[in-house]
């Protein structure tokens, strides 16, 4: 049986498993970039009627920082697999919004495959799976040979 994928929440990437893409906002008046869309930020030139249009953010960029979960998150995490396995976590830096954005690394990668300044794309993958429907969130992956 072929299940349902569905996202894990609404509305942050697209569903395209060819060419994924966090949606974020893009602020009318001030031309700053956010995620998730609608997030307050720290933009010192924002203004509190601050209107923002949805884009597509950009689907590469550059690792800023790395870090491993070597020990289960709290809730809402959901552990999938016992006993846990540990999973890198990156903060990836996007260049043309300026922005910082955290999300897993695929699995299989390790803390010892990670660099400050590595290529990443987003990509999506399997969070969890009930019997009808797989749960699909976004990941970071290794680039090579793209220039980003």
């Amino acid at each position: 049986m072929v299940k349902n994928r569905l996202p894990a929440v609404d509305g942050m990437f697209t569903m395209d498993f060819d060419n994924p893409s966090l949606i974020g906002g893009k602020a009318l008046t001030t031309g700053s970039f956010y995620f998730p869309k609608d997030l307050g930020g720290n933009d010192p030139a924002s203004v509190n009627d601050e209107r923002r249009e949805e884009v597509l953010l950009s689907s590469a960029g550059k690792v800023w920082s790395y870090t491993s979960a070597d020990y289960p998150p709290a809730l809402p995490f959901l552990i999938n697999s016992e006993p846990f396995e540990p999973f890198v976590i990156a903060a990836v830096h996007l260049e043309k919004e300026n922005l910082v954005i955290c999300g897993q690394m695929m699995p299989g990668i390790q803390i010892s495959d990670m660099n400050v300044g590595m290529e990443v794309k987003l990509v999506l993958d399997v969070l969890y799976e009930d019997e009808d429907n797989e749960y699909i969130v976004w990941k970071w992956e290794p680039l090579t040979g793209v220039a980003v």
